[in-house]
């Protein structure tokens, strides 16, 4: 498993390695920008999340459609080309632009659904949390690199540097990244899928989860670098010092949060802590007197952020059908980056017209009424796997295997001649479906 997932990782860590670089000081650099100002500086921030969002599910079909490989190609070569606009810019606009044309290679639902495909639903939690390593390792990369190379060298020169990082990431996919396995089912593949997707509940209680989630993280980047310079007259090349105790902690609480979550079966109970530590955070910042106190949020909040990480798209990626994985993750990730745009605009619009005691109190707000919607997402532990070759079968059967209660859907892995069945384990059981296909 490690040795098939680990060149995807790669790409995800490069990618995110990309978004990530520019964010430690990308609010500093934007307000000093031509025609700038705290609004538009959230817009820019949020702006790749508004073509993220519009484009997540297009590119997820398009890849359950013409292949993973070719759909990431074109994403990535649609950033390169965005972040070179972006290294070029002289004024606001232009810079908004470009990170609009950045967030048109939407990629992430895709690269998630690659790992789906090739690794089995009973590890696929393990895989999601080594991807959620390689994005926390870009992560604490990033929080050093960015401000360093921003503050001596200038950040339009971090744009040209996440260009290298686009390519760089190509050349892994075609040269390390093994072919996902031909999967063959009985579903219809109309675009009713949309609809059906849309209509599941708990899938849309993760997309509004993950909306949640994003859009406190892009108000944290954008309050973060803005109020330790302008508060406490911290330079941009010194900001690393504040995102690496909170990224080292964050690690650290990774690894506990995704064993209990997924070990244990207790992945709401750690989502639910993480927005406790949201409310926490958000409530330290807004009322901090010195920058120790406002670092120990920050350090807070990224605890918070990086329990939830190794579990969101493990459990996104539980709820749909195989037919609908690249649609449903476009949507999942959709509402992340309707999530990253609001947090962008609204932090921008509220810091320049309130203040961070009123974001607090809003945040800690929406925190409670997030609490409640957690709280009632069905846990998908009952559902079970049985994993058949087709030589020890009979394989005609299968079409009939939906008489049976309990059995949730059935598919060919033709690759590795393999029959998948998702079932309920508590209306069905591994020896009734094995002596049906006999």
């Amino acid at each position: 498993m490690i040795k098939t997932i680990m060149p995807i990782t790669a790409i995800i860590g490069l990618r995110f390695m990309g978004l990530f670089i520019v964010l430690p000081v990308l609010s500093v650099y934007a307000l000093g920008l031509k025609g700038s100002n705290e609004f538009l500086v959230g817009v820019t921030i949020g702006g790749y999340a508004l073509t993220q969002m519009l484009l997540q599910v297009p590119f997820g079909m398009l890849s359950d459609k013409i292949g993973r490989k070719i759909t990431i190609t074109i994403g990535l070569i649609i950033f390169i080309i965005g972040s070179i606009i972006c290294g070029f810019s002289t004024d606001i606009y232009t810079l908004m632009f470009g990170r609009f044309v950045q967030g048109a290679g939407a990629i992430g639902a895709v690269a998630t659904a690659m790992i789906s495909d090739m690794v089995k639903e009973e590890v696929r939690a393990k895989a999601m949390a080594i991807m959620g390593g390689s994005i926390a390792a870009s992560f604490a990369l990033s929080m050093m690199i960015g401000p360093l190379v921003g503050g001596y060298w200038g950040v339009d020169k971090l744009f040209f540097l996440v260009a290298i990082f686009s390519v760089l990431a190509i050349i892994v996919l075609f040269t390390k990244v093994q072919n996902p396995p031909k999967i063959a089912h009985s579903y219809d593949n109309s675009e009713r899928r949309l609809l059906e997707i849309l209509a599941n509940k708990d899938l849309m209680k993760m997309n509004i989860t993950n909306m949640l989630q994003k859009g406190m993280m892009t108000l944290a980047f954008l309050i973060i670098p803005i109020l330790m310079s302008k508060e406490f007259g911290w330079e941009k090349k010194d900001l690393w010092m504040v995102y690496m105790p909170a990224m080292v902690f964050g690690i650290l609480a990774m690894g506990p949060s995704a064993i209990i979550g997924e070990k244990r079966h207790k992945a709401k109970e750690m989502l639910m802590l993480g927005i406790i530590l949201f409310a926490i955070s958000y409530a330290i910042m807004g009322y901090a007197h010195s920058a120790t106190v406002f670092i120990v949020g920050v350090v807070v909040f990224f605890i918070g952020f990086n329990m939830h990480e190794p579990l969101m798209q493990s459990m996104a990626s539980k709820y749909p059908r195989i037919h609908q994985k690249g649609t449903a993750l476009g949507i999942f990730n959709s509402f992340g980056y309707i999530g990253t745009f609001i947090g962008g605009v609204f932090g921008g619009y509220f810091l320049q017209n309130y203040g961070m005691q009123e974001i607090a109190i809003v945040i800690i707000i929406v925190a409670f009424m997030w609490l409640f919607l957690v709280a009632s997402i069905t846990n998908p532990r009952i559902n079970k796997n049985l994993y058949l070759s087709f030589g020890n079968i009979n394989l005609n059967k299968a079409q009939d295997l939906h008489d049976i209660d309990g059995v949730i859907e059935w598919y060919k892995n033709e690759s590795e001649s393999i029959l998948i069945i998702k079932y309920n384990s508590l209306d069905t059981n591994k020896e009734e479906i094995e002596n049906f296909l006999h």
